[in-house]
């Protein structure tokens, strides 16, 4: 079994996904747990996302992963104490949250890769845990990295903002909204919460009199979704 903390680019995938984006991932579901109001009690409710890939050599390496997490050579998953030591050991885990630091792990298991968001507060689910066919989310990634491609009518490119990045809309009436973008493939994007292919999103933009250009640097941050989208809704 492989851990490390995730990376930057990897942190989004520690939340949930679109159905868009569950299948170009291969993300099969998602673990949620707590330790409890003692902070050493231990409950998890599973997820699924695509049962298609709900193998039993899946099933099976979970178990292992969060069992082995719960024993002392590592700690995560003991309790809210251990998990913030072993949290301690990899200050290059930390992410900023909605209201608290997190803490980021992704653990490889034969096929699948499985990636935690850990939170060692009380009064909070401690622990997400997002499981994914591991080549699919590899190559997700890396397609990913060439950017999220942004045409004007005439379908010339106009600039490129990274994936998990954020254009600004201007309406015909001078209203700005800042919207969330993920990259899908070479020719669709999410732009907030709607897929478009991007000649599609140009045009559209176009007959409503609208403009669209990069977020500033500086008033963009790190991708961070609300927490209360995971905390507390299925309770």
């Amino acid at each position: 079994m492989e851990i490390r903390p995730v990376t930057q680019e990897e942190w989004k995938y520690t939340y949930n996904q679109s159905l868009q984006l569950q299948g170009q991932t291969g993300n099969i579901g998602h673990l949620r747990g707590d330790f409890g109001g003692t902070g050493m009690e231990f409950y998890t409710t599973w997820h699924d996302h695509r049962k298609q890939w709900k193998t039993e050599a899946f099933r099976k390496g979970l178990d292992e992963v969060v069992n082995a997490l719960r024993t002392e050579e590592y700690g995560l998953l003991t309790d809210r104490k251990g998990m913030r030591a072993f949290a301690a050991l990899f200050p290059e885990s930390a992410f900023p949250g909605s209201y608290c630091t997190e803490y980021g792990f992704r653990v490889g298991k034969g096929e699948h890769s499985f990636l935690f968001r850990c939170n060692p507060e009380k009064g909070s689910y401690n622990f997400y845990c997002y499981c994914y066919v591991r080549e699919w989310l590899d190559k997700h990634m890396e397609n990913a990295r060439q950017g999220i491609r942004f045409i004007d009518p005439h379908y010339k490119e106009l600039f490129r903002i990274p994936d998990g990045g954020r254009i600004v809309v201007t309406d015909a009436g001078g209203k700005r909204e800042a919207r969330i973008c993920r990259y899908i493939d070479d020719h669709h994007t999410e732009i907030g919460s709607n897929l478009y292919h991007i000649c599609e999103f140009a045009e559209r933009m176009d007959r409503i009199g609208a403009v669209y250009e990069p977020e500033l640097k500086e008033h963009q941050h790190p991708f961070v979704r609300k927490a209360g989208r995971d905390r507390g809704q299925e309770r």
